[in-house]
C-alpha cells in the first residue's frame, strides 16, 4: 500500500514540471494582444523558466542536505502552486513575467529532487522512473491540448485557464503532507553539501542532458512554423506539434521499463539518437511531416527519461542522486535554453530552415559522441577520474 502511495505522490509531483510552462503557448496570441507584449517579452515566458530551472537546480542541492527529500520537495511545488494561482488575477506583463520566473524556480528544485525521491524510496525499482518521465509528458500534452478549451469555457479568461494549472500542484502539495509528518527536522547546518564538479562524468552527463534539452526546446517552438513553411496551414501544424508531444507518453513509460530489465543503456541511448536523425534528415527533404514527427517525439520521449536515469544508476544514496541532477540539469537546461533562440536567429537571418535543421543535426552528433563515451555501466569510486568536493 506504502508503494501505491508514494507512486501517487511522484505521479503528481512530476505532472507539474510543465504545464505552468506549456500551458502559455497555446494562447500566446491572445495574451499578447491583451497585455501589448512584443515578440521579445512573450518569448520570455518560455525562456524564464527554462533558465530558472537550471539555475535553481543547484539550490536544491542545498535544501535537501538542509531539509530533506520530502519538505524540499514541497517547496518546489509550492512555490509552482503559487505562481500559477497568481496568474488567475494577473493583468500586466510585468506580473505575468514574474510568475514566470517563480514557477521556474520551483521546477528547479522540484526536477533533480525527484531523482533523489525515487533513490531514496525506489532504490530497488530504477525503472520507476518511468513514472516521473511519463507524467511529466502527460503533463506538458494536457496542457497544451486542454487549455484552448478550457479558456473557451471561462470566456476566452487567459488568466483562469492559466491559473487552473496550480490545481495538480495543491493536490500533490496534500500528498506530501503525511511524508513531512514522518521526517524530521535536522538543524541547520554551515558545512555546504559536496558536489561532483571534478567528477569528469557528471561533465559529460551535461553535456548530453544540454545537447537533448537544446533539440528538444528547438523542436517544441520551431516544429509548428517550420512544417508550414513546407505547406501546412495553421491548424495543421499545431496537430504536429501535439503529435510530437503526445508520441512520447507510451515511449517514455516503456523505455526506462526496458533498459531496467535488459540493461545495454547505450544501445537504447544511441538507437534514439538515431530516431532524431533521421527525424531532421527527413525534414531537410520536404519528406511527410507526420512521418517525420514521428521519429522525432520517439526520439525525445526516450532521451529524456533516460537522461533522468544516469543519475540514479550512477550514485548510491538520494543525497549524491540529487547533487548529480542538480548540476546536471542546471547546465543542461542553460544550454537548452540557447537551442530555440539559436534557431529563431539562424532562421531570421537566412529566412530558411535548413541551416537550422544542419544545427539540429550537429548537436545530434555530438550527442552521439557523448552516449559513446557514457556506455553502459558507471564506473567504480576506484575509476572514477576526480573526487566529489
Amino acid at each position: 500500500m506504502r508503494f501505491i502511495y508514494l507512486l501517487v505522490v511522484l505521479f503528481f509531483a512530476s505532472l507539474n514540471l510543465r504545464p505552468s510552462i506549456t500551458s502559455v503557448g497555446p494562447l500566446l496570441d491572445t495574451i499578447q494582444k491583451e497585455l501589448g507584449m512584443n515578440g521579445i517579452e512573450a518569448s520570455l515566458l518560455t525562456t524564464l523558466p527554462v533558465i530558472c530551472m537550471g539555475l535553481f537546480s543547484l539550490i536544491a542541492t542545498l535544501l535537501n542536505y538542509q531539509l530533506g527529500i520530502e519538505r524540499s520537495l514541497f517547496i518546489g511545488l509550492f512555490f509552482i502552486m503559487i505562481a500559477t494561482f497568481f496568474r488567475i488575477i494577473t493583468h500586466d506583463s510585468y506580473h505575468l513575467l514574474m510568475t514566470a520566473i517563480v514557477a521556474g524556480i520551483g521546477i528547479g528544485i522540484a526536477g533533480p529532487i525527484l531523482s533523489g525521491f525515487i533513490k531514496k524510496h525506489f532504490p530497488e525499482h530504477p525503472g520507476v522512473t518511468s513514472v516521473y518521465s511519463v507524467s511529466m509528458v502527460i503533463g506538458a500534452s494536457l496542457a497544451c491540448s486542454v487549455s484552448i478549451p478550457l479558456s473557451k469555457i471561462w470566456n476566452d479568461s487567459w488568466q483562469k485557464t492559466l491559473g487552473f494549472w496550480g490545481i495538480p500542484a495543491l493536490i500533490a502539495c496534500l500528498l506530501l503532507l503525511p511524508l513531512l509528518k514522518k521526517t524530521k527536522i535536522k538543524i541547520p547546518s554551515m558545512t555546504l553539501p559536496k558536489t561532483p564538479i571534478k567528477n569528469i562524468r557528471v561533465w559529460i552527463f551535461t553535456l548530453f542532458f544540454g545537447c537533448m534539452s537544446a533539440i528538444f526546446y528547438s523542436l517544441t517552438a520551431w516544429l509548428s512554423p517550420a512544417v508550414q513553411k513546407m505547406g501546412m496551414d495553421h491548424f495543421q501544424s499545431g496537430l504536429v506539434l501535439t503529435l510530437f508531444t503526445v508520441i512520447q507518453i507510451p515511449v517514455s513509460f516503456l523505455i526506462p521499463v526496458l533498459v531496467s530489465k535488459y540493461q545495454h543503456r547505450k544501445s537504447w541511448l544511441l538507437i534514439c539518437c538515431i530516431f532524431e536523425l533521421i527525424g531532421v534528415i527527413l525534414l531537410i527533404m520536404n519528406a511527410s511531416p507526420w512521418f517525420a514527427t514521428a521519429f522525432l517525439g520517439i526520439g525525445a520521449g526516450g532521451l529524456f527519461p533516460l537522461a533522468l536515469l544516469l543519475p540514479i544508476e550512477e550514485t548510491t544514496n538520494s543525497k549524491q542522486a540529487t547533487s548529480w541532477a542538480a548540476m546536471i540539469q542546471f547546465g543542461g537546461f542553460i544550454l537548452g535554453s540557447l537551442g530555440p533562440i539559436l534557431m529563431g536567429y539562424t532562421v531570421d537571418t537566412y529566412n530558411n530552415f535548413f541551416p537550422a535543421f544542419l544545427g539540429l543535426i550537429f548537436i545530434i552528433l555530438l550527442m552521439i559522441v557523448t552516449v559513446l563515451i557514457i556506455g553502459d555501466k558507471k564506473e567504480s569510486a576506484q575509476q572514477q577520474i576526480s573526487l566529489e568536493i
